[in-house]
């Protein structure tokens, strides 16, 4: 059978002073297209900040190559993730607790049966879903969604497997493998993160987030949890070997790196180096270099400011012992989906990272060298759509999710 999602009221309701910020500021400019000067015109939320090397941020704009745009669907509700399958369909999130497969004329399928129960509320539901490198033998899938507890009052971030059966539209041996602790009331729907990916070896990762509100709590900082933490776990849901507080007293032995806001991104580059997105609160949007034990700094050190336009703690933005991000946006793109580019339709991109942005409504292509920020290009910034996933295909083309208007697009070179 398929479950209904659990839906409570308030879904719409933005914790702190966000509905307030958000509401004053529901149009961004265009962003500028001069070569060599950034494409952002705006000040910075927080005005007395400064990077810390060069082009950290405000990047200059570089153009390149000329895309077409093609509507694959634009019926999708509210989609999260997609993922492409062997013969070349792609199994595809909705957030409010459904799956499909939708191939490339845009046929969708019926709703894949027996997907959990979600609690569907403001940020969170049916988040990420990644194949099993063996997935051609074994027709595993892996996905994270948010699990109700107590009938949906709280819920955590849960990874779950099951074997897919694309004839019958169907999840067959459904288990939750992993659950993030604490269990958090179900208001606290802001920063879930969710994003999952496999590494090289087999092992996933997972983007677990603070769930904070305003004033941002610590617990991005402290062992004892899983929030706003970034988690290393076997396909069985335990404590990867290696994981570097796995013999602290009082770690849970799943975290890899700790200090982390909202990931709404995480891949893997060609050279098995991971990258992660994720929210700042008013400015300091981040792309940040995971590594292994890294402190990435929330709520210490943060590149903006508290949403009702307070300072954050000791309003710093370094400190010796934390990581400063590769990249960050102020004021805020709302980075989403992030893939970097290896194909063959696009050789100018190979190696650059692209950026989904919710909030900035475009994909922002970021031009690498020794793993820092040459140039940005915005791409799809006149679709004016909120784009929720970006994704690599087999063929080299860019897929692109947008949530609110159920988009599935695809990228190719001008002809």
């Amino acid at each position: 059978m398929t479950r209904r999602a659990i839906t409570l009221a308030g879904a719409a309701i933005l914790i702190g002073g966000a509905a307030v910020v958000l509401a004053q500021r529901q149009q961004d400019p265009p962003p500028r297209m001069v070569p060599g000067q950034p494409i952002e015109t705006r000040p910075p939320e927080k005005p007395d900040d400064k990077p810390v090397f060069p082009n950290q941020t405000r990047a200059p704009y570089r153009p390149g190559v000329a895309v077409d745009v093609t509507v694959i669907t634009s019926k999708l509700n509210k989609p999260w993730s997609l993922v492409f399958l062997p013969d070349g369909r792609m199994l595809v999130t909705e957030k409010p607790g459904a799956m499909r497969i939708v191939d490339a004329h845009g046929t969708i399928s019926q709703p894949i049966s027996d997907v959990p129960q979600v609690v569907a509320i403001g940020q969170v539901g049916l988040l990420d879903v990644a194949l099993d490198p063996a997935f051609g033998t074994n027709h595993r899938i892996f996905f994270t969604f948010s699990e109700p507890v107590d009938n949906g009052q709280s819920f955590h971030i849960a990874v779950a497997r099951a074997t897919l059966d694309e004839n019958a539209h169907a999840l067959k041996d459904v288990k939750v493998i992993f659950r993030s602790i604490p269990d958090l009331p179900s208001r606290r729907n802001a920063n879930s993160g969710g994003r999952l990916v496999f590494a090289q070896d087999g092992t996933l990762f997972v983007a677990i987030g603070d769930r904070s509100s305003s004033p941002p709590w610590d617990r991005a900082q402290l062992l004892d949890n899983h929030l706003g933490k970034i988690v290393h776990i076997t396909v069985d849901g335990q404590a990867a070997p290696g994981n570097p507080f796995a013999a602290k007293q009082g770690a849970l032995p799943e975290i890899w790196s700790i200090g982390h806001r909202t990931e709404e991104g995480l891949t893997f580059d060609a050279s098995g180096q991971l990258w992660e997105t994720e929210h700042g609160p008013r400015g300091g949007d981040e792309l940040n270099k995971i590594e292994k034990g890294k402190n990435y700094g929330w709520p210490v050190i943060v590149h903006g400011i508290d949403y009702p336009g307070s300072h954050i703690g000791k309003n710093i933005s370094e400190k010796a012992g934390m990581e400063q991000p590769i990249y960050y946006w102020d004021p805020v793109i709302a980075p989403s989906g992030l893939a970097v580019y290896h194909g063959s339709l696009f050789p100018s991109w190979e190696g650059d990272i692209l950026v989904g942005a919710l909030r900035g409504t475009r994909i922002s292509r970021l031009t690498m060298k020794n793993d820092r920020v040459v140039s940005e290009e915005p791409l799809l910034y006149d679709q004016h759509s909120r784009i929720r996933d970006v994704r690599v295909g087999p063929d080299g083309a860019v897929y692109v999710l947008t949530d609110t208007d159920g988009k599935l697009l695809v990228l190719k070179p001008k002809k």
